[in-house]
């Protein structure tokens, strides 16, 4: 298992990005969340297999069906053990 911090920039808001990543991340078992920033880019913490993973952070590269990625960043962090991939609505 392993953690990654993305961060997704470009016209990431607005087109389903979010709710794309979830549908991504529960077909991969992919746990963790996905949410906006106030600056418009799309931050996700994700935890699974390296593999999984790796096919995830694809998906990101890509994103959802009207999003223009322009770069993806990823950093490993520490392993927060999560039990499901949720979709935060509002920055608390």
């Amino acid at each position: 298992m392993k953690h990654l911090d993305i961060t997704v920039k470009g016209k990431v808001q607005g087109v389903f990005f979010r709710a794309g990543a979830k549908a991504v991340a529960d077909q991969l078992g992919v746990k963790g969340f996905v949410k906006n920033e106030p600056n418009g880019d799309v931050f996700i913490a994700a935890e699974a297999d390296d593999t999984f993973l790796e096919m995830f952070l694809e998906w990101c590269h890509e994103g959802a069906e009207h999003a223009v990625v322009t770069s993806v960043e990823s950093h490993e962090g520490e392993l927060k053990n999560y039990r499901n991939f949720e979709v935060v609505k509002k920055s608390l």
